[in-house]
């Protein structure tokens, strides 16, 4: 009887597992052939279907030999393919970017909002962000993403991100997968990013996927384009401070590609003979020069072996340096007298990072990439200073030098595996190894003149310090019904430091539940462990960031996230989003009061506090993406809050970007063919800052008798305890585009701060006197953005 009923359930199953087929393959950018991330496939009339992943891989699952599928993505026509299966179909298959009328009609074919099982992410097209008016024409990737809710910039015109009330060193920043330590150029004024290079940009501030590890506020990845496979393309910028040109092409049509984009300012060349006149004016013996410049350089190969293995090589070098040199010289024959000096001071920092990485599809359900990453980041500050005097017949020559370096270098190992049994499971698992070396800070000193000569280096830490960061992770995104879907995971880490080893267990989780076609409930949990930290001196705003690692007197920093929302789509068009979090981070670090990066007498282990922070808040977001008019209205509710036992009394005190409200509106809109506008207008309560003093009088016959008989002291309270006025400013852009014969040109036309709002920068106390004539101490504040003016052309050979 067992026997029997085992045939006829072979029998009767027979039919459904020989109906079951798997189309898989590749999608891609009809135009250039760069692989669509996220693009959308799915059976016809039905809510069966899956995504391509960040190389453009899909696999799919039909249950009848007999099926309509929809390939489609946000921009494109879509393709819509009718099969008769008898067996597993390979498809690659290439999406023309849509007219305009057809735009909206894609949109509706692309997975909305609702029914990803991410929360917590935000991806904003490349196109949009190229759009946005920016300061001084230079468009900013990291600027873009300021204008997101839960999202701060820290100062104006910063390029720093604060996410849900973390610090900078809390971003996961990478760049094809490799970690960017140092993400501005400028002292901040711009980000490292050229959005000319960028294909997609994708933010995560919680809920993250147990593939992501190592920090605890955010993860940016940005992946870079791959070049065209079909056609030369050569596009460039020539702007106020800066230029940039980018050429892509075939190397074998098809088959491989490379592209490489690269871009400079010159501030210092267009500054530097209106201060060589004004200094002949002052003093015609001393000539000073000014050098104030940054560059970066992104390129990458593209090489598709054969249809089930590709390999990728990019690199980023980029660097800043500030500098200046005074030269002085005096003579006097009468006195037989002569003397000249040489004295130049100055910093640079920069990054390096390269990727190579190899795709290979075993079979049409596994999916793998292999990743090997370098990457480096450094900082140099120098002071020299040499001196010639002649007196009659005696020469004496003089040498004084100080410098300063500190960095890090990482080497990684990451293998990646995407595994699609079915279409209710997409399986990611892997490993990852770093290998970091750091260089806490070297000191060197050299003294040279008749009387002495002293030539010696000081290490402020340890170094060098090598330490081993190993990881591994497993996470599946299962569609449990048609209504509940969750992405479970687990991310496992440890860190090896000298003798000390730290361990964590991180377990994620995200779950969505469609409340109906249009609207669905989302919330998540992740736990997070950092093991490397940013220690920044808060009296001086130079990119003098000391990288330090977990020892065995520094834990790790920890968090736990908790977020809850609701996501909807609107007619199609707009995706609106709101959420609500609580995070808890344990083991931040911060100076010490007092403290400095260059103190030689102690280690950088002896001048940090350990604490704890909590952040909560409420953000909302709502977007459209795709029409003639594109944008953003992002609103944010947030408190931020630290506690340290040796910083204000161990009271707890607001975090310096503790911002109540923020608020920004962003909009794009095409006119005609021509002209097309776009704005952005941002308001926020004002930012934390530690103010405070006090007078007090002194009788004069007292032994206080030589001091005056008020006398005002500072006295600086509790920590963060004064609030900044608030923030709101607008920018507006207009852009001309017009077809040639040879491509398309542009003109951008743009204004920062159109209303000229004077925006507090930092507050200064200053002595002023009443309509009595009496001496009163105010408080000023200090400003130093007005509206500027920006213009530039770009131009596009295609």
């Amino acid at each position: 009887m067992k026997k029997l009923l085992s045939i006829l359930f072979i029998l009767f199953s027979c039919p459904i597992i020989f109906a079951q087929y798997t189309i898989s393959g590749y999608l891609k950018d009809g135009e250039t052939g760069e692989s669509m991330i996220g693009a959308t496939i799915i059976v016809d009339g039905t809510s069966n279907g899956t995504v391509s992943n960040v190389y453009g891989f899909f696999s799919l699952k039909v249950d009848t030999s007999d099926v309509t599928i929809v390939y489609s993505f946000v921009g494109y026509s879509p393709i819509k393919k009718t099969y008769s299966l008898t067996g597993d179909v390979r498809e690659d298959l290439e999406l023309a970017p849509a007219l305009l009328d057809a735009v909206e009609i894609t949109a509706t074919k692309s997975e909305k909002i609702q029914e990803t099982t991410q929360m917590s992410t935000i991806d904003i097209p490349i196109d949009q962000i190229k759009k946005l008016p920016a300061i001084l024409g230079e468009v900013d990737v990291i600027r873009a993403l300021q204008l997101l809710p839960g999202v701060q910039s820290g100062s104006e015109a910063s390029s720093g991100m604060y996410v849900r009330g973390g610090g900078p060193d809390q971003n996961l920043i990478l760049l094809d997968g490799t970690p960017v330590y140092n993400a501005s150029h400028l002292f901040g004024f711009f980000s490292v990013f050229n959005a000319d290079a960028i294909k997609k940009v994708e933010l995560v501030k919680g809920g993250y996927p147990a593939r992501y590890g190592g920090r605890l506020s955010s993860v940016l990845d940005i992946r870079l384009k791959d070049g065209n496979m079909k056609k030369y393309k050569a596009s460039g910028n020539i702007g106020i401070i800066s230029s940039k040109a980018t050429i892509e092409g075939p190397i074998i049509k098809n088959k491989a590609s490379f592209i490489v984009a690269g871009r400079r300012t010159y501030v210092d060349a267009l500054y530097r003979p209106i201060m060589a006149y004004n200094q002949r004016k002052i003093d015609p013996n001393t000539r000073t020069a000014v050098v104030l410049y940054f560059y970066d350089l992104n390129a990458k190969l593209n090489w598709k072996i054969n249809d089930k293995n590709r390999v990728y090589f990019s690199a980023y070098s980029g660097e800043d340096k500030f500098a200046f040199n005074d030269k002085y010289s005096f003579e006097s024959a009468a006195d037989q007298e002569a003397y000249s000096s040489n004295s130049s001071a100055g910093l640079d920092w920069g990054n390096l990072t390269s990727a190579f990485r190899w795709n290979k599809e075993w079979n049409k359900k596994l999916f793998s990439n292999l990743t090997l990453t370098y990457s480096n980041y450094e900082f140099n500050i120098g002071v020299e200073e040499q001196s010639t005097s002649t007196i009659r017949d005696t020469i004496s020559n003089d040498l004084l030098a100080f410098g300063y370096s500190s960095g890090i270098q990482d080497y990684a190992f990451n293998y990646d595996f995407d595994f699609i049994p079915n279409n209710n499971h997409f399986i990611k698992f892997g490993m990852n190894t770093i290998r970091h070396t750091f260089n806490t800070g070297a000191l060197a000193f050299s003294l040279q003149n008749s009387d002495a000569q002293l030539d010696t280096t000081l290490t402020v830490g340890r170094d060098p310090l090598l330490a081993y960061e190993y990881s591994t992770y497993i996470e599946d995104d299962w569609k449990i019904n048609a209504l509940l879907k969750i992405n479970i995971g687990l991310h496992a880490s440890a860190f090896n430091v000298g003798n000390t080893i730290y361990k964590s267990l991180q377990p994620r989780l995200a779950a969505r539940l469609l409340l109906s076609e249009q609207m669905s409930l989302k919330g998540s949990y992740a736990m997070m462990q950092q093991y490397v930290h940013l220690l920044t001196n808060s009296n001086i705003g130079l990119p003098t960031d000391l990288w330090v690692p977990s020892t065995e007197s520094t834990i790790p920093e920890r968090s736990q996230q908790v977020a809850l929302g609701l996501a909807r789509t609107i007619n199609d068009t707009y995706e609106v989003s709101v959420e609500g979090y609580y995070r808890t981070m344990d083991n931040v670090i911060a100076y010490q009061d007092g403290a400095n990066f260059i103190d030689p007498t102690n280690t950088w282990e002896d001048k940090i506090e350990p604490g704890r922070a909590w952040a909560y808040g409420a953000e909302l977001f709502v977007q459209k993406k795709v029409g003639e008019f594109t944008g953003w209205i992002g609103y944010t509710l947030a408190w931020t809050n630290r506690q340290f036992p040796n910083i204000n009394f161990g009271r707890t005190f607001p975090y310096r970007y503790d911002r109540r409200h923020d608020v920004s509106i962003v909009g794009n809109y095409k006119i005609n063919d021509l002209w097309a506008v776009a704005a952005t207008w941002v308001y926020g309560t004002g930012n934390a800052a530690t103010l405070g003093f006090f007078t007090f009088n002194v009788p004069n016959e007292s032994f206080y008798s030589d001091f005056t008989s008020s006398t005002q002291i500072n006295h600086f309270g509790s920590r963060n305890n004064f609030r900044m006025e608030a923030y709101h400013r607008l920018d507006i852009g207009f852009t001309r585009s017009k077809q040639r014969k040879w491509g398309r040109s542009e003109w951008n036309f743009g204004a920062y701060n159109v209303y000229n709002r004077a925006n507090p920068f930092y507050y200064r106390f200053a002595t002023e006197r009443d309509s009595r004539g009496r001496e009163e101490r105010v408080l000023k504040r200090v400003s130093l953005f007005p509206i500027i003016p920006s213009v530039s052309w770009s131009f596009f050979f295609e």
